[in-house]
Order: C-alpha cells, then structure tokens, then sequence
C-alpha cells in the first residue's frame, strides 16, 4: 500500500511546486466503462466537483446527465469521438463531432485512424481530424495516436500529423488497447511537437508518482479514472 505523502505541495520538473489543488486541475476526471451506470456518472461528477478536477470525460450519451450534475461548477465537460478504435468513416466523425458540440461538450479527445498512418498515409489521418476540427468550431481536439499500436517511428509520424492538423493535444493512448501511458513515449511525442501542441498523458495512470514523472517528461494533461486516488497520496 502507497503510504500519503504528507505535504502540501509536490515537486515536479526538478523546481516547480505544485498545490495538491494545481495538480487537480492538471487531471481529467475519466470514466469510459461501458458498463457505466448513471448512478457511476453522477459519482463520477461529485468527485469532480469535491476535488475541482479540470474536467470529467465521459461517453456521448452521458454528456446531459454530467452537463446537469455539474451545472454549477467551473468543471468542464470532454468527450471521446471515433472511440476506441479510430477506424470510423471521416463523414461519421464529424457528425459525432457536430452533435457531441449540440449536447455541450467543452473538449473532445478523438481517436486517429491508426489503420490509415500504419498504411503511410499521412494525408488522410491530417484530413480526418481536420473533418472533425472544422465540425467542431473551436472546440479543443486532443488526438488520441495510441502508443501502444505503434513503432518508435510511427509514434513521431502521429504527432507530426497532429500538428500538421492544428489539434490542441496529442494523447498517448485509449486504454482500450492495452499498454498505457509512459514517461518514454512523453519525452519522444515532447521532442518532435515541442510547444506546438500539448500533449495528454493517459491509460493506466494509478500512482501519485507516475503522474508527477508524465508531467515532469513533459505532459501538460492526465486522463484517469484514478484521479481521487492519486490525490489522496497527498496529504
């Protein structure tokens, strides 16, 4: 058992210090289980609430119940797009795009056409979440490349292509594919979009320790359904 580490504030890139309150809001609050219930999506949101997370991600069709639960809060609203696989028609994206803006959402993290990098065509991945960026109208795009599918190459093609695309982040992974987040795949993504575009850490992030060493590699986001557990690491 991780035992509280008993300070206010934590360390982070060697100098920086971090209110527990500050690395909250460096935290979207993640539940995507399809098996969520709504009794799970109203927790979800009351936690989000109580530690003032940035945002709760959540499916599409849960976006009214987490928009009603947090109708008086400052947390924001995300949402996952062509999700998990990527591998939905452009057209179709979208759409999904257009209606998930209708029902409120403040962020959107779609997942890349990873079949379409892995077939070297860069031209098409860059069209798809250019579809959904100008369905969207402003919203922030975080593209999810899913690390754990990919060669130390392709990884540096797909954040290439993200920047190419305007998206606001790249993010490493659905946790749907195994794998997950790691401080190696920050740096590499770190050094070839430099402040281009941000970068989310996500998928199996369940230690107060691994997120200070994703955020000290360079991820400016953590998606995680861990997130009450990371900050009880801290008293």
């Amino acid at each position: 058992m991780t035992s509280p580490i008993c300070y206010e504030r934590v360390i982070i890139k060697g100098i920086r210090m971090l209110t527990k309150k500050e690395l909250a809001l460096k935290i979207d609050h993640t539940l995507l289980k399809p098996q969520a219930s709504e009794r799970d999506i109203i927790e979800l949101c009351r936690e989000a609430r109580e530690h003032s997370f940035y945002s709760v991600c959540v499916h599409g069709a849960r976006l009214h119940l987490a928009r009603n639960e947090l109708s008086q809060s400052s947390i924001k609203l995300c949402s996952v797009l062509g999700f998990p696989t990527g591998a939905h028609l452009t057209l179709a994206k979208a759409d999904e795009a257009k209606r998930l803006c209708d029902a409120g959402v403040q962020e959107i993290d779609m997942v890349m056409n990873i079949g379409a990098l892995k077939d070297q065509n860069e031209i098409f991945v860059v069209e798809d979440i250019e579809a959904v960026m100008r369905a969207a109208e402003g919203i922030p795009i975080k593209v999810i490349i899913e690390t754990n599918l990919l060669s130390e190459a392709e990884k540096i093609k797909a954040s290439e292509c993200v920047v190419r695309a305007g998206a606001a982040f790249v993010k490493t992974c659905t946790g749907f594919a195994g794998g997950g987040a790691s401080v190696e795949d920050i740096r590499l993504i770190k050094k070839h979009v430099g402040s281009a575009c941000q970068i989310k850490a996500s998928g199996g992030i369940q230690s107060l320790s691994q997120a200070l060493s994703l955020l000290e590699a360079g991820a400016d986001r953590l998606g995680s359904s861990q997130s009450v557990k990371i900050l009880s690491e801290i008293h």
